[in-house]
């Protein structure tokens, strides 16, 4: 049953998803990421009371939300969706959000409150909403619906095999401790999984952009028609995988520590919004960081 509401929610959310990344003007892929990013935060505050921890729920979500709401209002009209604009943006606010949480939590009365407060805020705007933030700038890139396609198979498929291999087939586990279900074959299988999509992905992606093209699902500067050496694919998809199951450890550990299963319940047979995007809060920013190296460099 719980493998047949795990597929069901796949089957449902993954088309949304992919013709979000594709086609949606830039302000509504912000407002979702925006949506995303809050909900898996208040899952991340509420593990974080198990760590006795009395967060600091509103401000959190103010300041996270503002961020998105910044890019949403000004998507497709200023360049503050350049890369250079969005790394400037995101710094400072990293920079400041410590602060600015320290400021508001030096007005509680329990004053051995406000710096575990202020720490786990700052945490959940830097580990939740910024890797969120970095799949919008990168689909403003330069073949970037190609690149958000290529990162969103690229995990699935390696989160699949990882799951469909790990399980039966798994004898070593990876971290008995951290996540007891995750076992070194999986992990082999994941990465096999993910360079496979990867290459494939690549190799056809002349005809992949062609068809995304005549369906009206992309525009021209989101499709690949060159080229790209098979190496860097290579490295590139092995990078990412690898930075998805630390970002999948990274969320298993928080919730291990807090004794909790699932971040939350609301996507069936998945757990929570936090468990569904751990991987990408890893993944994601490895790939902007590639794909704004590219920019940088040409």
């Amino acid at each position: 049953m719980e493998l047949l509401k795990r597929v069901l929610t796949a089957v449902v959310l993954i088309p949304l998803v992919l013709l979000l990344i594709l086609r949606a003007p830039a302000a509504v892929l912000a407002f979702v990421a925006g949506v995303v990013a809050l909900a898996a935060i208040h899952e991340l505050l509420k593990i974080s009371e198990s760590y006795s921890i009395q967060p600091l729920r509103a401000p959190t979500y103010i300041f996270s939300g503002l961020f998105f709401v910044a890019i949403a209002i000004h998507a497709g009209t200023t360049d503050l969706l350049s890369t250079s604009a969005f790394t400037y943006l995101a710094f400072s606010a990293a920079v400041i959000s410590p602060f600015v949480f320290l400021a508001i939590a030096m007005t509680r009365n329990n004053l051995k409150s406000a710096f575990p407060a202020a720490l786990v805020a700052s945490f959940a705007f830097v580990y939740v909403a910024l890797p969120m933030a970095s799949l919008v700038q990168l689909r403003e890139q330069w073949r970037g619906s190609f690149l958000l396609l290529y990162l969103l198979l690229l995990v699935w498929a390696g989160d699949i095999f990882a799951y469909f291999i790990g399980k039966p087939f798994g004898r070593h586990r990876m971290s008995p401790r951290v996540s007891p279900n995750k076992t070194w074959e999986g992990a082999v299988a994941s990465v096999i999984a993910s360079v496979s999509v990867g290459v494939l992905i690549f190799h056809y992606a002349q005809p992949i952009s062609s068809a995304l093209m005549h369906a009206d699902l992309i525009e021209r500067q989101n499709g690949v028609f060159e080229q790209i050496p098979l190496i860097i694919v290579i490295v590139l998809s092995i990078v990412l995988n690898v930075a998805a199951q630390l970002g999948d450890l990274v969320e298993s550990l928080i919730k291990r520590g807090a004794g909790a299963k699932d971040s939350g319940a609301i996507l069936p047979g998945h757990g929570g919004m936090l468990d569904r995007i751990d991987a990408l809060l890893f993944a994601a920013p490895v790939l902007w960081c590639y794909a704004a190296w590219r920019v940088m460099t040409q």
